[in-house]
């Protein structure tokens, strides 16, 4: 097929050597295919009367994605045409078959006829509609076309037909030798309802215009929406080479040539594509046309614009300035107050890497708004609210932000920053401890319709603020000790970000974090351990965090002390409060640990003033815990039960199962160790509150798999029980601690002073 379509092509014509870009000779020109979508108008024009409402609508609809689609096999044009209306089906096939078994005579006479019937004075086609622009390029080009190109159009017809026909009969024998094997073998055997697979799509020869547009535009599309359906890179690339070898100056091929370079994190093509791309803008002189003489301008400012947002995607700080630097050049030259708008947002982005840019921010969106360019003044504030979150400012002021952020976003029906400003939300949310609040506006950006039109058969919106929602809400549910919840998640985010798309290290580091939890609750310290490096390769501040954590559960306190202190020193440089302050709560761990409690509470009480400084319920609750804990340990239970009554609200409120788990034990604690100085009534009753905690600390743990803290439980409840005199209740517990004590390996710590 691709020799007869190289045939019917006109080349693009040359001058002084230049080749014309936009030339695609002739707009339109025949194939087997149009020939069969001409017999399918004919038709649809004899048996027009007699095709209900319901039937001529699908096949106006149907026809509309023809026209624009790539040429396709005749067995699935005929299987499309079946869906809307069989008999119409039936009598496409009939009038193919009888021109391809025919004479060329056949074929001559089936034009002129179509000619006939459209110069006649009432056309069933109106002239100037989509269908009648159409019927006129493929009579023109018919026309225009030579005997020797009628021939082997011809013969192409015949060889479209012939591969059809053969097709079918290998499908039928295969359906044959498939029928013992159930309904199931059968119906896997069907795909033709589904999406276009790959070799369906592929552009066999040079596309006309229109069908290259509406590829490009259909993959695009794709891309941004919903990057699974699109064709794979190499496939994708292949036929824009494809296309760019019968027009090599074709400027969105080019460009998307480069977001497909962008997917496989290809420097040097994402380079190379996107300076093409602007090479041809300039070469077609389209801009120009609009623009006057600025336009040549105008793409070179942009072509540097660009060229640094590259540079700075692929972390290229430095290439990125001096190209940034150029557009600023060109656009002040220019007086272009739009495109140094978009440069000094850019400029702001690279600042931000070297120290705090807050200013240059706020002034970048006042000058958005005063330009009238909203999204730029939305990205701004949500930049804006991200760094002042950071900073510790009020859940309400941040809030507030981003309510005047939405009323622009409704205002100018810009969906994508609706989803980008609920997925800041509930990471603002989750950052300051607020589980509920952030569950909240996951579920409501889940269950949202988007405003943009939904197209080529995209059913959902792939975007990073979807990736991100999801895998917040993974962790939430794994938090909670639904586990399987968080898998189903998962796995849904696997088939919606495959491995290879640009989201998907957002899932990868979710699954394991979360794999990572499960093994430390678990006592798997060597899987726990195995999981280390993955988190390095995707996150390395995380990584190494992971690796001090499970030095500490292997009692290797002296290797975890080293690692955290690097790590701190490494994340007060970077100015990360969150990871600042859990590596203090870490290393006042391995303080209370080593039994030296005096010594941990300096720690801890800085741990504290930072978050509370930054509005980090979370991080707060859990420093409150673990001063409760080093208070007991020095002997002042009641202070301890005292401090402990401000976290237990929020923890429970928001906290995750295994804090839950932790605060109730350490009541439960308490209570025991103030209970000393009762009298024996109040004793024992004091003792029955600790047991009904420990019954509730028990479940909390048994949730999470937390083998160790329900070793501990179960010790503890056994020496009350026993107190109490509860002779079966003791030795229940005493045989659940046993087992779990041969699983487990024995603790160097004494039991009752563990915590956590």
């Amino acid at each position: 097929m691709a020799s007869v379509h190289e045939s019917l092509y006109f080349n693009p014509m040359m001058t002084n050597g230049v080749v014309h870009a936009n030339v695609f000779g002739i707009k339109d020109w025949v194939t087997p295919y149009k020939t069969a979508l001409l017999v399918l108008i004919s038709e649809m024009g004899r048996d027009g009367p007699y095709l209900s409402l319901l039937e001529r609508r699908s096949l106006n609809r149907l026809l509309l994605l023809l026209l624009q689609g790539p040429d396709m096999t005749l067995s699935r044009l005929i299987k499309a045409i079946e869906e809307c209306c069989s008999q119409l089906a039936s009598l496409v096939q009939i009038r193919i078959k009888l021109m391809a078994t025919g004479e060329l005579k056949d074929m001559e006479q089936f034009f002129d006829d179509l000619s006939e019937a459209f110069s006649r004075p009432e056309p069933d086609v109106h002239k100037t509609s989509v269908v009648g622009l159409f019927l006129r390029q493929m009579i023109l080009a018919y026309n225009k076309l030579s005997f020797s190109q009628v021939y082997k159009l011809y013969t192409a017809l015949q060889q479209y037909y012939q591969e059809d026909l053969k097709k079918s009969g290998g499908e039928e024998a295969e359906m044959e030798l498939a029928h013992g094997e159930g309904p199931d073998a059968k119906t896997e055997k069907e795909g033709f309802g589904g999406p276009l697979r790959e070799e369906e799509i592929s552009c066999n020869g040079p596309l006309s215009q229109k069908q290259a547009e509406y590829f490009l535009s259909q993959q695009a599309s794709l891309l941004k929406n919903d990057e699974t359906k699109a064709l794979s890179p190499a496939s994708l690339q292949k036929e824009l080479n494809s296309l760019l070898k019968f027009n090599p100056d074709f400027a969105e091929a080019h460009y998307l040539s480069y977001l497909n370079s962008l997917r496989v994190q290809d420097v040097f093509s994402s380079t190379h594509s996107l300076l093409h791309y602007f090479d041809r803008l300039i070469l077609t002189g389209a801009e120009s046309k609009s623009n006057g003489d600025e336009g040549y301008g105008r793409s070179l400012r942009y072509a540097a614009l660009n060229l640094a947002a590259l540079h700075c995607r692929f972390g290229h700080y430095q290439q990125a300035e001096l190209a940034l630097r150029e557009a600023i050049r060109i656009a002040q030259e220019s007086n272009d107050h739009v495109c140094l708008q978009h440069c000094l947002s850019w400029l702001y982005i690279l600042e931000q890497k070297k120290s705090d840019s807050c200013v240059l921010l706020e002034h970048s969106v006042k000058k958005a708004v005063h330009f009238g360019l909203p999204y730029l003044a939305s990205l701004g504030i949500q930049s804006l609210v991200q760094q002042r979150a950071f900073a510790g400012k009020t859940a309400s002021k941040l809030m507030d932000a981003l309510k005047d952020s939405d009323l622009l976003h409704w205002k100018h029906s810009l969906s994508e920053l609706i989803d980008i400003s609920i997925a800041q939300k509930t990471a603002i949310w989750r950052l300051y401890g607020r589980s509920t609040m952030a569950l909240q506006q996951a579920q409501m950006l889940l269950s949202m319709n988007s405003l943009e039109a939904v197209n080529v058969g995209v059913q959902q919106n792939n975007t990073e603020s979807f990736a991100v929602v999801l895998c917040h809400l993974a962790e939430l549910h794994a938090e909670q000790g639904y586990f399987a919840a968080s898998s189903e998640i998962l796995k849904h985010l696997r088939e919606r970000f495959p491995p290879n798309s640009q989201h998907a290290q957002l899932w990868m580091l979710c699954d394991q974090k979360i794999q990572f939890d499960r093994a430390v609750n678990d006592g798997k310290y060597h899987v726990a351990d195995s999981l280390v490096a993955g988190i390095t390769a995707l996150h390395s501040t995380e990584g190494v965090y992971r690796k001090a954590v499970v030095l500490k559960a292997q009692n290797q306190m002296s290797e975890a002390h080293r690692l955290l202190q690097k790590l701190l020193i490494h994340c007060q440089k970077t100015k990360v409060t969150e990871t600042v302050i859990r590596v203090l709560l870490s290393i006042a761990k391995l303080h209370l640990r080593s039994l030296c409690h005096t010594t941990a509470l300096p720690i801890l009480l800085q741990a504290l003033a930072l978050s509370q400084e930054y509005h980090l319920q979370h991080l707060a609750s859990e420093t409150i815990l673990n001063l409760a804990f080093s208070q007991l340990m020095l002997g002042i239970p009641e202070q301890a039960l005292s401090i402990l009554h401000l976290a237990i609200e929020p923890i429970l409120a928001h906290g995750t199962v295994l804090d839950k788990g932790a605060a109730m034990f350490l009541m439960a604690k308490c209570q025991v160790a103030s209970a000393a100085s009762y009298t024996p009534q109040k004793k024992a009753e004091a003792l029955e509150s600790a047991i009904l905690n420990l019954n509730e600390a028990k479940t909390y743990f048994a949730n999470v798999d937390c083998k160790e803290q329900l070793r501990d439980v179960l010790y503890l409840q056994a020496r009350l029980f026993h107190s109490l005199g509860k002779a079966q209740e003791r030795n229940q517990c005493t045989m659940l601690f046993r087992q779990l004590n041969q699983e487990l390996p024995v603790c160097e710590v004494p039991l009752i002073n563990a915590f956590k």
